[in-house]
């Protein structure tokens, strides 16, 4: 079992969106923290998305949100990410594990966009496509304006660390091993995320809110709304090499990879490496009961490293 620091007087701070707490459409190792927290805190991470780009009509916007479009830069992504938030005492080599206490959707809309030359079908749907889609909260679903309702299941497509300094400033939209753009739709209240450390006090950032998402999100977007989040954030002295999450359900293990069989092969060995240390199994053993009981799916075909992530049954394995 990891190793956590933590203290025994946790506090809970809240973090809303700001020009000055939140960065548009990049990570970088150089942007300061807007919020220095210990070990064991909670943060309440309030988040919104879009510009001008997707939204047309700024009465979408609620205040706070119109002053971000107005007066901070969008640099190479479209994701609006509230942060960095810092760990005291966290250190390059350790891990943090962000637990999702909740998830609330905070507006009674979403957006969807096709981009030209995006997506995964960008040869049969080449045109610019924008519409806004309701979201009743109270029923729980998302209506579509042909006629169906679409059972919300709210996440963060994004849930981040810095990435090693030496990448310099690079898109939000490529998940990597810092995290980022992951886009699970597993990631659910109840999962804890697992992410190694870059930097000095990890520098958490969140964003990128989906109401609902199939896997693969092949239109380039799921339901992109704002969202807010409640998160305990737990530094561990363990070393880790790539994200991984345990859900409510499961042990997920991710690959990215502009290759989809490569980003498969990632989650794979990934899962049989995990399951060695849980299990004592040997590497054979855990392969094949993969072959068995573990699921393969495609998280995103969208982001430039595409995802699989693998998924074997907490119940399977008595944990």
């Amino acid at each position: 079992s990891p190793r956590s620091e933590g203290h025994v007087m946790s506090r809970v701070h809240t973090l809303n969106p700001t020009p000055q707490t939140v960065h548009w459409g990049h990570f970088d190792a150089s942007i300061a923290s807007v919020l220095e927290i210990d070990s064991g805190d909670t943060v309440i991470i309030d988040t919104v998305s879009g510009g001008r780009g997707e939204i047309t009509d700024d009465r979408w916007f609620r205040p706070e949100h119109l002053k971000i479009v107005n007066e901070v830069k969008q640099t190479l992504g479209p994701h609006i990410l509230t942060g960095p938030v810092s760990v005291r005492g966290a250190l390059p080599g350790d891990t943090l594990e962000i637990q999702i206490e909740s998830i609330e959707l905070t507006e009674d809309w979403g957006w969807n966009i096709i981009r030209p030359l995006k997506g995964a079908l960008p040869e049969r749907f080449s045109k610019l496509s924008r519409r806004i889609i309701p979201i009743d909260r109270q029923a729980g679903v998302a209506r579509l304006p042909w006629g169906v309702d679409v059972p919300l299941q709210p996440f963060f497509g994004i849930i981040g660390v810095a990435p090693p300094p030496h990448y310099g400033r690079v898109s939000s939209i490529e998940p990597r091993e810092y995290g980022g753009n992951i886009d699970c739709k597993e990631f659910t209240p109840g999962t804890s995320l697992f992410l190694p450390i870059f930097v000095p006090g990890g520098h958490v950032s969140v964003g990128d809110g989906h109401a609902v998402q199939g896997d693969g999100e092949v239109c380039l977007t799921a339901l992109e709304t704002c969202l807010r989040g409640r998160f305990r954030i737990v530094l561990h002295r363990d070393e880790l090499s790539f994200p991984r999450a345990i859900t409510p359900t499961h042990y997920i293990t991710l690959g990215m990879n502009v290759d989809l069989d490569d980003a498969a092969s990632q989650a794979l060995n990934l899962m049989v490496d995990w399951l060695v240390e849980l299990k004592a199994w040997d590497p054979e053993e855990a392969y094949v009961f993969c072959s068995l009981a573990c699921d393969l799916h495609v998280t995103q075909l969208v982001d430039g490293n595409k995802g699989i992530h693998a998924m074997v049954s907490r119940q399977v394995l008595g944990l």
